[in-house]
């Protein structure tokens, strides 16, 4: 049980608990300070216009790009 609810994904995408964890909250801060950012462009449109494309296609790249590499042994 322990394993299937804490382990077995992280062991997937190559991490340990911890690493996981690590990558998981920095990833999840980056979507709260976008969706704010975004939050606010809606507001006052001259402000923080491209701020929300840029937090999506960075952690796009670190997520899925950055890791089928790693996955397939080319450096980052």
């Amino acid at each position: 049980m322990l394993d299937r609810w804490f382990l077995r994904h992280p062991r997937a995408v190559g991490e340990t608990y911890y690493q996981h964890l690590r990558v998981a909250v920095s990833c999840g801060m980056k979507l709260l300070a976008g969706g704010l950012a975004c939050l606010i462009h809606a507001v006052f449109p001259p402000f923080f216009t491209s701020t929300g494309s840029k937090v999506v296609s960075d952690l796009h790249q670190r997520m899925i790009v950055s890791r089928c590499r790693r996955h397939l042994g080319e450096p980052r």
